[in-house]
């Protein structure tokens, strides 16, 4: 559904963030999030030093505002043995160029919140990291009371793996920072005691059924030998020593 704060009905587009977005970039990092970031960053941003971005803007924005940003992403590609997530991923040690992504922020005006942008910019993050082979996974930090942000990023399969306690200075106080993660082109995290336990009893409790089932199928194709036919008369002990009874040609013991 559209937001009611705008008056007209957006049409928005994806593009790499340029140049000319400098000054929108650098007010809506500062209206959006506690944290300062240094002009270096921002630099860095516009013209594509070691990190890659896209802006949302909305095409039918009047009074010239057609192409000035409204959303925004951040991120760059960092090396998985350096990273403090390598212990969380099955990666090959023996290859130096296995990689991650790393989104370093995103965010969205408050007018055209609740539009999908953030989700779809996060899938541009998404599907340049899995256009690379040596890219296990998509990560993140996520402050502790960003409830809306947290409830997005499991929406889209991203897995809590890891509560780094004080991981914001913020004005003086710290605050928790939850890591979230997103696995590409096979990655994934190593299994931890419980998940090891599961398999195993999973596994053997699949092996006693294979097991079962096969002695249940060797016992229904085994012959049978016929039983013999119960007498209908008692016969005393000195004539059953003398007596041989035939029993549908079986001799019977």
């Amino acid at each position: 559904m559209v937001n009611q704060k705008i008056s007209h009905r957006p049409t928005i587009c994806y593009r790499p963030i340029q140049p000319s977005d400098l000054e929108v970039l650098e007010r809506l990092h500062a209206d959006i999030f506690p944290i300062r970031y240094e002009e270096e960053f921002f630099q860095s941003v516009v013209h594509a030093r070691d990190i890659v971005s896209w802006a949302a803007v909305d095409r039918s924005r009047p009074n010239g505002h057609s192409d000035e940003l409204i959303g925004f992403v951040t991120a760059r590609i960092v090396l998985a043995k350096e990273t403090e997530i390598g212990d969380l991923l099955i990666y090959d040690p023996l290859k130096p160029d296995q990689t991650l992504v790393y989104i370093m922020t995103l965010g969205v005006v408050e007018t055209y919140r609740n539009l999908g942008i953030a989700r779809s910019l996060i899938r541009q993050v998404i599907k340049y990291a899995s256009s690379f082979p040596t890219c296990h996974a998509v990560y993140l930090h996520v402050i502790s009371y960003n409830i809306p942000a947290i409830h997005l990023y499991k929406k889209m399969s991203f897995k809590c793996i890891r509560r780094l306690q004080g991981f914001y200075l913020i004005n003086g106080q710290h605050y928790d920072s939850f890591l979230f993660v997103y696995y590409v082109n096979g990655g994934c995290s190593p299994c931890s005691p419980l998940e090891l336990l599961v398999a195993a009893v999973s596994y053997m409790t699949s092996s006693l059924k294979t097991v079962a089932a096969r002695l249940r199928k060797n016992e229904e194709e085994s012959p049978k030998l016929p039983k013999c036919k119960e007498t209908n008369f008692l016969i005393s002990m000195q004539a059953k020593r003398n007596l041989t009874t035939e029993c549908t040609g079986y001799e019977c013991v």
